[in-house]
């Protein structure tokens, strides 16, 4: 799990999340102005993705999401009423809370990102190993070079066929030294 993200980044974000969504269940607003206004229970919410797997969690829908309004976990029990975890926030206040928003574009989302943890309670086949990531990293390494010399040769071609000397010689510089790095 990365670094603990500080009750003021998560403050920060659950009034943008407020402002721009409307949430499917309005009880759901209830229990994030509720966050907004504890900062201790703050301290013990973390954002993640699948938060089912974890045991004391809650799904919060916004209205443009596929996904259930809303879902409140708690080790095997599962429950859609909202009052139950808000009673759970306030009488449990110590125990960490894992909260999972679903809403459009969520993982793309930079300030969504800013304050979303690792599941630490992913179950290890759903997690990414160290080998698949350096695999992909790879992979995206050489599509970028690829891409990046069938750009420059096009240049090239586009440069002869406007009789263009300088765009020519700068493209072509800019292609050897692409494939020398590349040792191609």
């Amino acid at each position: 799990m990365k670094a603990m993200v500080p009750v003021a980044a998560k403050k920060e974000f659950v009034r943008w999340f407020l402002k721009r969504y409307k949430l499917k269940r309005r009880e759901c607003v209830w229990i994030l102005n509720y966050l907004l206004s504890h900062d201790y229970l703050l301290q013990n919410v973390h954002f993640t993705d699948e938060a089912h797997y974890c045991p004391r969690a809650m799904v919060i829908s916004t209205t443009k999401s596929e996904s259930i309004p809303f879902r409140f976990y708690k080790g095997n029990l599962m429950s859609a009423d909202a009052e139950k975890s808000f009673h759970d926030l306030r009488l449990y206040p110590d125990d960490k809370m894992y909260i999972q928003l679903n809403f459009p574009n969520s993982h793309t989302c930079p300030s969504y990102a800013s304050v979303r943890e690792e599941n630490p309670f992913l179950p290890s086949y759903l997690q990414v190993s160290e080998k698949d990531k350096k695999t992909a990293e790879i992979l995206l390494e050489e599509s970028i070079t690829s891409m990046t010399i069938e750009m420059l040769m096009k240049g090239v071609d586009e440069a002869l066929d406007a009789n263009d000397k300088e765009r020519f010689l700068l493209l072509s510089t800019m292609l050897n030294e692409t494939k020398a790095k590349k040792g191609l």
